[in-house]
């Protein structure tokens, strides 16, 4: 018997009373977040005011002092002792690539796949491959990192992160380090993925990104969250 799909509008993320520390600096302060599956939600502040904290955290790239935090499903630890551990489910894009750069972007989707998931190499490959053309480099599967533009390293970036079928994408300022043009192709990009039903949580200054992806707007300042709005709001 095959499962039923999940409802829509369940949660995905799932945050209360969370509270983040780096010594005695309060990085997050009470941090309460739901987010729905298939939502784009947008972390928006000023500088510091803690929104790749919070992304790191739900990435399980930075450990939590206190709360619950309930993501793609699994209750995380919480506590004093706790160690940084990637979350399961979750896959994360960064402002600069991370790709290895010796190492064929055909070969970085498929490292994971092979070695996480246990997948021999020609169907890593295949699925490799049909990520790369769904984020449209496919034709660069071949290339090297370094022969690549600013904006081509980003949808590398994202299809490796498809290929392990994430519940939930976090983006770190995803649009930062590029031009212009480049920061159009990242955000079309990234649209798609939302128009695909896939959860969303971008962190982000750029207006034209928020325009691009009509995200539920979460207002961040000196790690809180004090509110909500919506592009028209905030725009207008």
């Amino acid at each position: 018997m095959v499962d039923a799909a999940p409802h829509p509008a369940e949660p995905v993320v799932r945050l209360a009373g969370m509270d983040k520390w780096y010594g005695s600096y309060h990085a997050l302060r009470g941090i309460d977040l739901i987010v729905m599956r298939g939502e784009c939600v947008v972390l928006w502040g000023p500088s510091g005011s803690g929104k790749t904290t919070l992304l790191r955290c739900i990435g399980g790239l930075e450990p939590v002092q206190s709360g619950t935090m309930e993501v793609a499903g699994m209750r995380k630890v919480v506590g004093p002792l706790v160690r940084p551990r990637p979350t399961a489910g979750v896959g994360m894009v960064f402002q600069r690539s991370a790709l290895f750069l010796n190492m064929r972007v055909i070969d970085n989707l498929t490292i994971g796949l092979r070695h996480v998931r246990g997948m021999n190499k020609h169907a890593a490959e295949k699925l490799a491959m049909q990520h790369l053309v769904k984020v449209r480099i496919g034709e660069l599967a071949m290339r090297y990192p370094a022969q690549l533009s600013g904006g081509q390293q980003q949808r590398a970036e994202i299809a490796r992160s498809l290929c392990m079928d994430p519940q939930v994408l976090l983006f770190d300022e995803p649009t930062a380090a590029l031009d212009p043009e480049l920061k159009q192709e990242v955000g079309t990009t990234i649209a798609a993925l939302v128009q695909d039903g896939r959860t969303v949580i971008v962190a982000t200054h750029e207006p034209a990104l928020i325009r691009e992806l009509k995200p539920r707007m979460v207002l961040m300042a000196d790690g809180a969250i004090t509110g909500e709005t919506t592009p028209a709001q905030f725009f207008g």
